[in-house]
């Protein structure tokens, strides 16, 4: 990765999470302190496991987003002479330290400042997070052009577009196809998905990752999340971004082109290849994921969605058909539905009902200015969510 006594100085924002532990484990692989300097890691409540990333990894800061935890972090790195910071100015100054290589990996809205500050600096962003772009959308690339930043989509999908998307024709793409495992409920009927629990929507069939993004995945919000970010990621128009159910999850994504012409970029369901191409890129490194084994895979199988039982597809479209922050709605009420079905407030069904309701409500709220505009509408989403909830 790095040459003679050169190091890549390298910022996790989210270090404790599903996308970065695996991309600090991409990072060992890879060299490790031999090839890297960690700028600074980021957590929220799992204070021991930063304090054990920032020790084996010899970060320079180590801050948890919690800051009521601070006086736990610094005293488990208590002689290691690892800064240390909390809440979000602490995420902040870790996005804003001199790192070229930023992992954008914090869930949900806390990420969105961060994220923000290491565009605003210009350092190339791996882009796990997925409400820069589903909620802030045009300011939040614009913060992205004006500081000269580069974007590295580590979602999967928008990972294996990335790879097979040339630049000198975007001119003649006429699609892309998003693909989707289908999740674990993707032969049950309504009736049966009417019933289940969290502890049931979390165990997806291929990929393995944390509780709410597992649950995104059994409800397709998280392919309605993707669908959303792959417009503003390539500029696309909500009429060229497609979806097709493919329970292997061997195809990542696909690109069409006008004259037929389909690329697609294959590989194991693993995390790794999407996170080890954005550390690597523009190379290719090599990395320990399986290999695929055509002949052992035999087959590959296709369906079109049913956005009768995962009506999150259609309310996807509805929210880039009519802009502004709808997208940011959107987000903000799935989060607090989401919360809610995990609590067995709700059923699992009833997450995009009570979507759907919040949408509607506030159909009519103005375009985001600012990112507080992003922040109020959000915000108010969650609050009618709530109310519904209720």
């Amino acid at each position: 990765m790095a040459s003679g006594d050169e190091k890549r100085r390298l910022t996790i924002l989210g270090s404790t999470g599903s996308i970065g532990t695996s991309t600090l484990d991409v990072i060992e692989r890879l060299g490790g302190r031999k090839n890297f300097e960690i700028a600074a890691l980021t957590g929220n409540g799992n204070i021991p496991l930063l304090a054990e990333q920032a020790r084996r990894l010899g970060a320079e800061l180590a801050v948890t987003a919690d800051a009521e935890r601070y006086g736990e972090l610094k005293e488990s790195l208590s002689g290691s002479g690892i800064a240390v910071a909390a809440g979000r100015s602490g995420l902040i100054e870790a996005a804003e330290r001199d790192a070229g290589w930023v992992m954008a990996a914090i869930v949900g809205n806390a990420g969105l400042a961060p994220t923000l500050a290491a565009a605003r600096r210009g350092a190339a962003i791996a882009l796990a997070n997925k409400e820069c772009l589903v909620s802030a959308g045009s300011l939040f690339l614009e913060a992205v052009h004006k500081g000269g930043a580069r974007l590295l989509p580590v979602d999967s999908e928008h990972n294996a577009i990335f790879q097979v998307l040339e630049n000198e024709q975007r001119h003649a793409v006429e699609r892309i196809i998003l693909t989707a495992s289908g999740g674990p409920f993707r032969t049950k009927s309504l009736e049966e998905m009417r019933h289940v629990t969290a502890d049931i929507a979390r165990a997806h069939p291929n990929w393995s990752m944390g509780l709410k993004i597992s649950i995104d995945s059994a409800s397709m919000f998280n392919k309605a999340l993707e669908m959303i970010e792959a417009r503003h990621l390539f500029g696309l128009r909500p009429d060229q971004i497609e979806v097709i159910v493919h329970p292997q999850s061997v195809i990542h994504s696909m690109v069409g082109y006008s004259d037929g012409s389909v690329l697609a970029q294959l590989g194991c369901p693993d995390m790794r290849t999407a996170i080890g191409y954005a550390l690597s890129y523009p190379k290719r490194s090599a990395l320990p994921v399986e290999r695929l084994d055509f002949a052992k895979l035999a087959r590959l199988d296709f369906e079109a969605p049913d956005e009768i039982r995962f009506p999150a597809l259609r309310l996807a479209r509805r929210a880039m058909e009519a802009g502004g922050v709808q997208g940011a709605v959107l987000n903000g009420a799935k989060e607090t539905a989401l919360e809610a079905f995990i609590k067995a407030r709700i059923g699992f069904l009833a997450m995009a009902e009570i979507v759907e309701e919040v949408m509607d409500a506030l159909a009519d709220l103005p375009a985001a200015a600012t990112m507080d505009d992003v922040f109020a509408a959000d915000e108010k989403a969650r609050h009618t969510a709530a109310g519904l909830i209720e």
